[in-house]
């Protein structure tokens, strides 16, 4: 059975440049070049699409749910989960799912030694080639930051977490960071704040609430 047809680039899915997957996620641009060409367009491209990226250098760009994989493979990275392990999980994975991008699915878990999705009973499968059933109740750092669509597919992402309200949507504005519910780039907030607006008059200039102009500060602070 061939993957689900999903575009690398296109309306919908979002444009990333690999300095904005640094900015965003938090993570330094060498590892971010490293990464993927070490694992999506080397390993995880043998399984998937011939390539997880477009263009070359600075101007190469990915979309949103390679931006989400990248995410997971941070997280699982963090628990202590082997590099060798996640890429042979993610081939099992990707066929299992039909999709290129099966660590952008809601179904993926970790408990810090093996990857692992949820079954059709509700139980949790260990991701290797006996996909041998290992019941467990695990909180994932992934779904607490990601939304998801009726496909089971990352939809929306959180940097900040769900409790503020800057969100990567890669149905507006291309996928750059927004203000929840709005079309405004939060680049626009901080770049007025950093010219010296303040926070009450951005507020009013947009219709905001200072929470929202103070959110998209902090994100830029964070980031910079």
């Amino acid at each position: 059975m061939p993957f689900e047809d999903q575009e690398l680039i296109g309306i919908g899915t979002g444009v990333y440049t690999l300095t904005d997957i640094s900015t965003i996620l938090g993570l330094t641009p060498a590892k971010v070049s490293r990464w993927i060409n070490e694992y999506w367009n080397l390993h995880f491209s043998k399984t998937a699409q011939p390539s997880f990226t477009s263009g070359a250098g600075r101007d190469r760009v990915t979309n949103f749910l390679t931006l989400i994989e990248f995410f997971t493979f941070y997280q699982l990275r963090e628990e202590g989960v082997s590099a060798q392990r996640i890429v042979k999980a993610h081939h099992i994975l990707a066929k299992t799912f039909q999709t290129p991008y099966p660590f952008a699915k809601s179904q993926i878990l970790t408990d810090g030694k093996a990857v692992l999705f949820s079954g059709e009973v509700g139980n949790i499968i260990h991701a290797d080639e006996t996909l041998q059933i290992a019941i467990k109740e695990i909180l994932s750092p992934f779904c607490k930051k990601v939304d998801f669509n009726q496909n089971d597919m990352a939809a929306r992402f959180f940097p900040m977490g769900r409790n503020h309200d800057v969100v990567i949507d890669p149905k507006r504005q291309f996928g750059q960071p927004i203000i929840e519910g709005t079309n405004i780039l939060t680049e626009t907030i901080f770049n007025l704040f950093r010219g010296g607006e303040s926070v009450s008059m951005i507020s009013r200039l947009y219709n905001l609430k200072p929470g929202q102009v103070n959110d998209a500060i902090n994100y830029h602070r964070a980031a910079a």
